[in-house]
């Protein structure tokens, strides 16, 4: 199991202020599946991908990610257990706006000490259609275009698992379908497992398992026909 956790529970802020938004999650995920999150919003989907992603750590329960315990790491620990084995995908894209797509994807392979990291940053831009836009920066690219870099940066390093939260949340249909299609070939390429949060029933019935969640519990775990 890439992902095995165990009454995972996630409270935020103390005493009296404090906010249960966990509740005791299990949730066994292996390697190579594709699983979306399902819920309404305040269910406590973005929550547990921060958890499992090592971006917040659980309260409480056991975490066990790629064969590390994740509960057992402090917050720099952890940054350094995302590296090369986590990619994330945003909605927002969250690319910097100072650097071209060509920087943006090589930046992670260099601070992975990785060699030729611009090269292989070109490459990944080539794979996912981004060929002729390696100098653009952000603000010169399309929504589609940067969610392309974005992707791009997410699985350079071939990570274990991928994490997309909402990842065609921005797009307009047409542009969305293509981004999925482009994320689900990514993931196939590699191996990976992806984990995938949306509101889109559709898209949930592309993946192999759908969790929904409410109020901080799994509601229902199936497998779509």
């Amino acid at each position: 199991m890439v992902i095995a956790a165990r009454g995972v529970r996630l409270t935020l802020g103390q005493g009296s202020g404090a906010v249960e938004i966990l509740r005791g999650i299990d949730l066994a995920v292996p390697r190579g599946q594709t699983l979306a999150l399902l819920g309404p919003s305040g269910s406590g989907k973005s929550s547990l991908m921060a958890v499992l992603s090592g971006l917040e750590r659980a309260s409480g329960g056991t975490l066990m990610i790629a064969g590390q315990d994740f509960t057992a790491m402090n917050e720099d620990a952890l940054a350094l257990a995302r590296r090369g084995r986590i990619g994330i995908v945003l909605q927002a894209f969250h690319l910097l706006p100072t650097m071209t797509a060509l920087e943006n994807v090589a930046t992670p392979m260099e601070l992975a000490d990785m060699k030729d990291a611009h090269e292989r940053a070109a490459a990944e831009l080539e794979a996912v259609g981004l060929a002729s836009r390696l100098t653009h920066y952000p603000a010169q690219l399309s929504g589609g275009e940067q969610q392309r870099v974005a992707i791009a940066r997410a699985t350079a390093l071939r990570p274990a698992l991928i994490f997309a939260d909402e990842p065609t949340g921005n797009l307009d249909a047409a542009t969305g379908e293509a981004i999925l299609d482009l994320l689900l070939a990514r993931r196939a390429e590699t191996g990976a497992t992806l984990v995938t949060i949306t509101h889109d029933a559709a898209l949930a019935a592309r993946c192999e398992r759908v969790v929904t969640l409410a109020d901080g519990l799994i509601a229902s775990d199936t497998s779509p026909a």
